[in-house]
């Protein structure tokens, strides 16, 4: 989710609290374990979690440039290394989930993973993308991906298999991924997802840089109705309840975020939003 058609500000691929317009996307938010080796270490409303393993850790997403230091914060009060951050991987690669991709590969020495649809949006620094490609506000520092993720591909490390679904509309390249987590002798299928919002000014009908968009919207919403979710997390706090579900301080509790109706109803509004603007583009509305 970007914010589009904001009057933003543009320098040296970093943008400021006070140009981003959405000071939640800046605002602090203690680390914390979600689930067994899943964590949080992201801000007030960007997620960033941190997988962790015996073999090294992945990080997914990085918020904006200047909250890497709340990240590397957040992994080192919970009494992990960056050092042992292993691989990088991003949900889709608009500014406010991968401006810090470049800092944070540069600061752990990690691979970075990402759909093959949006390799040419990262290591364009933002050019790439069929919406805001010619919006300086929404640039950020170029980053080399190492690995190309396809439909189905596992990313595995220290025994964690996580599987990456593509569900573009949002971006080309948008990606949840999948796991399972053992914890108080059960298994939890977590889902760390990135839910097909469309921003200001995408048509669902065609887009000159995009013109199968509605038919990748579709696809997705089809394909996430199909997925079984037990753990319902997402690219941006709101869009999951985080501060619903969780105050800091709470005890750790791995049922806090089982949300499968939570997370099929999020499905459902959204395919709603896209069926009506597309009925709308369709009329001439």
């Amino acid at each position: 989710m970007m914010l589009g058609a904001l009057a933003l500000s543009f320098c040296a691929f970093g943008q400021t609290a006070k140009s981003i317009g959405n000071e939640e996307w800046v605002k602090p938010f203690p680390a914390f374990r979600i689930i067994g080796n899943v964590y949080w270490v992201g801000t007030w409303d960007l997620s960033t979690y941190l997988i962790t393993t015996p073999q090294g850790h992945i990080l997914i997403n990085s918020g904006l440039a200047q909250t890497v230091p709340q990240i590397k914060a957040g992994v080192e009060q919970l009494g992990f290394k960056m050092s042992d951050v292993k691989i990088i991987t991003a949900t889709h690669g608009h500014f406010d989930h991968v401006a810090g991709l470049a800092e944070l590969k540069r600061m752990t020495g990690a691979r970075v993973a990402m759909s093959e649809q949006d390799v040419e949006l990262l290591e364009s620094g933002g050019k790439a993308d069929f919406r805001f490609g010619d919006d300086l506000s929404a640039r950020f520092e170029p980053v080399t991906v190492d690995r190309r993720l396809k439909n189905g591909d596992k990313i595995e490390l220290g025994g964690v298999v996580l599987t990456a679904h593509h569900h573009p509309g949002h971006t080309k390249g948008a990606t949840s991924f999948t796991l399972d987590v053992r914890e108080n002798n059960k298994t939890y299928r977590v889902g760390i997802m990135n839910m097909a919002s469309i921003n200001p000014g995408v048509r669902v009908t065609g887009m000159p840089k995009f013109p199968d968009i509605g038919k990748a919207y579709a696809q997705t919403f089809h394909d996430q109705k199909e997925l079984k979710i037990d753990v319902f997390l997402a690219s941006h706090a709101s869009q999951f309840g985080l501060h619903r579900k969780y105050q800091p301080g709470d005890a750790y509790n791995p049922d806090r975020f089982v949300d499968p109706e939570g997370y099929q109803n999020g499905v459902a509004r959204l395919e709603k939003t896209y069926r009506d603007q597309l009925a709308k583009e369709q009329q001439g509305k």
